[in-house]
């Protein structure tokens, strides 16, 4: 007999970084596990996370997360120091890295989180290398989402 598929009632989806898609031409995604501590997990189960600062540091051939806050809770350990804007560590293969580092430094892309998600129990990044966008450009991009808007609005009038 086939196994029924579990059916999700949450979305996988802690947090999502909107402005990243506003501010930048987004090339390539990759996920990226993170190194966090249980303080940390805690807050991001309670929703306690803002990306719209950060970015990602490859430092010493090592991707870190760079200016993520992350909250604690109230009820979190008063004997250890929790701080919301420590750097986090960035679990990726050589390769990938290696790869990303090439990009970043001959062609002036960036790498910045795009969201936050859960995948099998862990928290994994998802990443995206970018190149920044001029203001006429994101003038563009308004225009086009407003001009597909209308286009949606119109054509359901005339159905």
């Amino acid at each position: 007999m086939a196994k029924k598929p579990k059916k999700q009632n949450k979305s996988n989806l802690i947090t999502q970084n909107k402005r990243a898609r506003h501010e930048y031409f987004i090339e390539e995604t990759h996920e990226a596990g993170l190194a966090l501590e249980g303080w940390e997990v805690k807050s991001l189960r309670a929703g306690k996370i803002q990306l719209n600062e950060s970015y990602v540091l490859i430092k010493d051939g090592e991707a870190w997360l760079f200016g993520a806050l992350i909250t604690p809770l109230i009820t979190a350990s008063s004997h250890d120091k929790h701080d919301p804007l420590r750097l986090r560590k960035l679990l990726m293969h050589r390769r990938e890295i290696d790869r990303l580092i090439g990009k970043i430094e001959k062609q002036g892309y960036t790498l910045i989180p795009l969201d936050l998600h859960w995948s099998k129990g862990k928290v994994k990044a998802t990443i995206g290398l970018a190149k920044g966008k001029k203001l006429h450009d994101k003038r563009a991009t308004e225009k086009e989402r407003d001009w597909q808007r209308d286009k949606q609005r119109i054509m359901k009038m005339t159905r």
